[in-house]
Protein backbone atom coordinates (compact mmCIF):
# COMPACT_ATOMS: atom_id res chain seq x y z
CA UNK A 1 0.00 0.00 0.00
CA UNK A 2 1.45 3.25 -0.76
CA UNK A 3 0.24 7.24 0.62
CA UNK A 4 -2.80 9.33 -0.06
CA UNK A 5 -3.40 12.54 -0.18
CA UNK A 6 -7.26 13.59 0.38
CA UNK A 7 -9.04 16.94 0.19
CA UNK A 8 -12.58 17.96 1.18
CA UNK A 9 -14.53 20.86 1.44
CA UNK A 10 -18.00 21.88 0.82
CA UNK A 11 -19.09 22.40 -2.19
CA UNK A 12 -17.27 25.89 -4.09
CA UNK A 13 -14.57 26.32 -1.56
CA UNK A 14 -11.88 25.60 -4.39
CA UNK A 15 -10.84 22.45 -3.50
CA UNK A 16 -10.84 21.37 -7.11
CA UNK A 17 -9.16 24.06 -8.33
CA UNK A 18 -6.49 23.18 -6.03
CA UNK A 19 -6.21 19.48 -6.36
CA UNK A 20 -5.70 20.48 -9.97
CA UNK A 21 -2.45 22.66 -9.50
CA UNK A 22 -0.87 19.84 -7.27
CA UNK A 23 -1.55 17.47 -10.15
CA UNK A 24 0.72 20.37 -12.47
CA UNK A 25 3.15 20.52 -10.09
CA UNK A 26 3.47 16.92 -8.51
CA UNK A 27 3.91 14.15 -10.89
CA UNK A 28 3.49 11.48 -8.19
CA UNK A 29 0.21 12.58 -7.83
CA UNK A 30 -2.43 10.38 -9.28
CA UNK A 31 -6.05 11.71 -8.89
CA UNK A 32 -8.81 9.05 -8.13
CA UNK A 33 -11.86 9.18 -9.99
CA UNK A 34 -14.88 9.04 -7.97
CA UNK A 35 -18.06 6.99 -8.75
CA UNK A 36 -20.98 9.00 -8.36
CA UNK A 37 -24.92 8.32 -9.17
CA UNK A 38 -25.74 11.50 -10.37
CA UNK A 39 -25.92 12.85 -14.30
CA UNK A 40 -23.05 14.76 -15.54
CA UNK A 41 -22.96 18.37 -15.12
CA UNK A 42 -21.51 20.69 -17.79
CA UNK A 43 -18.62 19.55 -19.40
CA UNK A 44 -17.80 16.57 -17.63
CA UNK A 45 -16.57 13.43 -18.98
CA UNK A 46 -17.52 9.83 -17.75
CA UNK A 47 -13.94 7.97 -16.52
CA UNK A 48 -12.12 11.66 -16.31
CA UNK A 49 -14.28 13.67 -13.56
CA UNK A 50 -16.20 10.55 -12.17
CA UNK A 51 -17.35 7.46 -13.03
CA UNK A 52 -21.63 8.06 -13.77
CA UNK A 53 -23.38 4.88 -13.01
CA UNK A 54 -26.81 4.51 -12.58
CA UNK A 55 -28.55 4.41 -8.83
CA UNK A 56 -29.01 0.20 -10.09
CA UNK A 57 -24.90 0.25 -11.26
CA UNK A 58 -23.95 1.91 -7.75
CA UNK A 59 -26.32 0.26 -5.94
CA UNK A 60 -25.37 -3.44 -7.70
CA UNK A 61 -21.04 -2.05 -6.53
CA UNK A 62 -22.22 -1.35 -3.10
CA UNK A 63 -23.85 -4.93 -2.63
CA UNK A 64 -20.49 -6.36 -4.08
CA UNK A 65 -18.27 -4.47 -1.43
CA UNK A 66 -16.42 -2.89 -4.86
CA UNK A 67 -16.21 0.66 -2.54
CA UNK A 68 -13.54 2.20 -0.24
CA UNK A 69 -16.15 4.43 1.11
CA UNK A 70 -19.35 5.64 -0.68
CA UNK A 71 -22.36 7.85 0.89
CA UNK A 72 -25.55 8.84 -0.07
CA UNK A 73 -24.12 12.74 0.12
CA UNK A 74 -27.83 14.58 -0.75
CA UNK A 75 -31.08 12.33 -1.72
CA UNK A 76 -30.98 9.76 -4.18
CA UNK A 77 -27.05 11.03 -5.17
CA UNK A 78 -24.28 8.77 -3.97
CA UNK A 79 -20.58 9.20 -4.23
CA UNK A 80 -17.69 6.73 -3.63
CA UNK A 81 -14.16 5.59 -4.15
CA UNK A 82 -13.98 2.47 -6.02
CA UNK A 83 -11.29 -0.10 -4.89
CA UNK A 84 -10.18 -0.60 -8.45
CA UNK A 85 -9.29 3.03 -8.82
CA UNK A 86 -7.00 2.66 -5.57
CA UNK A 87 -5.54 -0.50 -6.58
CA UNK A 88 -4.99 1.18 -10.27
CA UNK A 89 -3.10 3.75 -8.80
CA UNK A 90 -0.96 2.34 -6.24
CA UNK A 91 0.00 -0.26 -8.97
CA UNK A 92 1.48 2.00 -11.12
CA UNK A 93 3.70 3.08 -8.32
CA UNK A 94 1.64 6.52 -7.53
CA UNK A 95 0.46 8.66 -4.72
CA UNK A 96 -3.27 9.08 -4.39
CA UNK A 97 -5.16 12.31 -4.65
CA UNK A 98 -8.54 12.47 -3.72
CA UNK A 99 -10.91 15.23 -4.35
CA UNK A 100 -14.27 13.86 -2.06
CA UNK A 101 -17.00 14.91 0.07
CA UNK A 102 -16.17 16.27 3.65
CA UNK A 103 -17.65 12.59 5.74
CA UNK A 104 -15.81 10.48 2.70
CA UNK A 105 -12.59 12.60 3.62
CA UNK A 106 -12.82 11.68 6.88
CA UNK A 107 -14.12 7.74 6.24
CA UNK A 108 -10.95 7.40 3.92
CA UNK A 109 -8.56 8.98 7.07
CA UNK A 110 -10.22 6.59 9.40
CA UNK A 111 -9.37 3.67 6.93
CA UNK A 112 -6.14 4.61 6.05
CA UNK A 113 -4.69 6.04 9.24
CA UNK A 114 -1.36 7.45 9.10
CA UNK A 115 -1.17 6.05 5.21
CA UNK A 116 -3.44 9.10 4.84
CA UNK A 117 -2.82 13.26 4.60
CA UNK A 118 -6.22 15.30 4.76
CA UNK A 119 -6.29 18.72 3.93
CA UNK A 120 -9.83 20.78 4.37
CA UNK A 121 -10.38 23.78 2.68
CA UNK A 122 -12.02 26.13 4.13
CA UNK A 123 -14.26 29.19 2.34
CA UNK A 124 -13.15 32.34 3.63
CA UNK A 125 -17.05 32.73 4.45
CA UNK A 126 -20.62 30.94 3.65
CA UNK A 127 -21.56 33.94 1.63
CA UNK A 128 -18.23 34.04 -0.37
CA UNK A 129 -19.01 30.06 -1.19
CA UNK A 130 -22.72 31.05 -1.96
CA UNK A 131 -21.14 33.93 -4.51
CA UNK A 132 -19.08 31.11 -5.92
CA UNK A 133 -21.40 28.50 -6.38
CA UNK A 134 -23.93 31.15 -7.92
CA UNK A 135 -21.01 32.10 -10.56
CA UNK A 136 -20.21 28.84 -11.33
CA UNK A 137 -23.60 28.63 -13.45
CA UNK A 138 -23.58 24.43 -12.95
CA UNK A 139 -26.57 24.09 -10.68
CA UNK A 140 -30.52 25.67 -9.41
CA UNK A 141 -31.19 27.70 -6.99
CA UNK A 142 -32.10 25.17 -5.23
CA UNK A 143 -29.26 22.97 -5.53
CA UNK A 144 -27.30 26.01 -4.25
CA UNK A 145 -29.62 26.30 -1.05
CA UNK A 146 -29.06 22.95 -0.37
CA UNK A 147 -25.55 23.15 -0.84
CA UNK A 148 -25.14 26.07 1.24
CA UNK A 149 -27.16 24.23 4.45
CA UNK A 150 -25.14 21.66 3.96
CA UNK A 151 -21.69 23.69 4.23
CA UNK A 152 -22.18 24.74 7.21
CA UNK A 153 -22.59 21.37 8.93
CA UNK A 154 -19.11 20.18 6.80
CA UNK A 155 -17.40 23.11 7.80
CA UNK A 156 -17.82 22.44 11.58
CA UNK A 157 -16.03 19.13 10.98
CA UNK A 158 -13.15 21.05 9.83
CA UNK A 159 -11.01 20.01 12.85
CA UNK A 160 -10.79 16.16 12.40
CA UNK A 161 -8.94 16.99 9.30
CA UNK A 162 -5.17 17.09 9.39
CA UNK A 163 -4.54 20.28 7.90
CA UNK A 164 -7.17 23.51 7.42
CA UNK A 165 -6.21 25.73 4.20
CA UNK A 166 -8.45 28.72 3.81
CA UNK A 167 -8.74 29.58 0.75
CA UNK A 168 -9.51 33.47 0.82
CA UNK A 169 -7.34 33.94 -2.24
CA UNK A 170 -6.00 30.93 -4.33
CA UNK A 171 -2.42 31.20 -4.73
CA UNK A 172 -1.73 31.12 -1.64
CA UNK A 173 -4.00 28.06 -0.80
CA UNK A 174 -2.43 26.62 -3.78
CA UNK A 175 0.96 27.15 -2.31
CA UNK A 176 -0.07 26.45 1.39
CA UNK A 177 -1.06 23.01 0.34
CA UNK A 178 1.73 22.64 -2.08
CA UNK A 179 4.11 22.47 1.11
CA UNK A 180 1.85 20.45 3.25
CA UNK A 181 1.70 17.69 0.33
CA UNK A 182 5.42 17.61 -0.31
CA UNK A 183 6.01 17.52 3.21
CA UNK A 184 4.02 14.86 3.69
CA UNK A 185 5.72 13.07 0.77
CA UNK A 186 9.04 13.54 1.67
CA UNK A 187 8.48 11.90 5.12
Amino acid sequence: MGKLVIFSAPSGSGKTTIVRRLLEYCPRLEFSVSATSRAPRGTERHGVDYYFLSSEEFARAVARQEFVEWEEVYKGTCYGTLRSEVERIWERGHIIIFDVDVMGGIRLKEIFGEQALSLFIMPPSVEELERRLVGRGTDSPETIAKRIAKAESEIAKAPRFDHIVVNDRLETAVEEARRIVEDFIGR
